[in-house]
């Protein structure tokens, strides 16, 4: 008989894109604000960069969500070990890859080098991506 005592842990997701200064670090602030402790929350870059992409800072916080703290993360081993969900955006071959876990590639423009007005449609596009996922996630079994 299964213990029911031990509640399961929450599923854990892991973004990575390059520079973790925009992309992956706009994912994971709208799963972290909209999932709160329903699910763990991770971002990493395969060559993170020194700062979050001002535009990206600035496009976020007209949805409401601050993200000025934040700093690139560079992606290990460890991370993807103790995530469930990899979702990829344009990281290409530089991601680890360990069997049993589940890959997500979201093929999404890079917001580097670009002002607000193109990071927009990106942010939004990434907020809907991460609403999906997090139904998804969620739903009971």
């Amino acid at each position: 008989m299964p213990d029911l005592s031990s509640t399961p842990s929450p599923p854990s997701v892991l973004f990575v894109c390059v520079h973790n200064a925009g992309r992956s670090q706009m994912a994971a602030a709208f799963l972290t604000h909209l999932a709160g402790d329903r699910v763990q929350v991770r971002s990493a870059g395969s060559a993170p960069a020194d700062t979050v992409n001002p535009a990206v800072v600035a496009a976020m916080a007209e949805s409401g969500i601050d993200i000025a703290a934040e700093i690139p993360k560079v992606l290990t081993v460890e991370a993807v070990q103790s995530s469930d969900v990899v979702i990829t955006m344009g990281c290409g071959d530089t991601c680890p890859v360990f069997p049993g876990k589940r890959y997500l590639d979201w093929q999404l423009p890079d917001p580097a080098g670009q002002g607000i007005a193109a990071v927009r449609p990106i942010r939004d596009e990434i907020e809907r991506r991460v609403r999906d996922l997090l139904a998804e996630l969620t739903q009971t079994s």
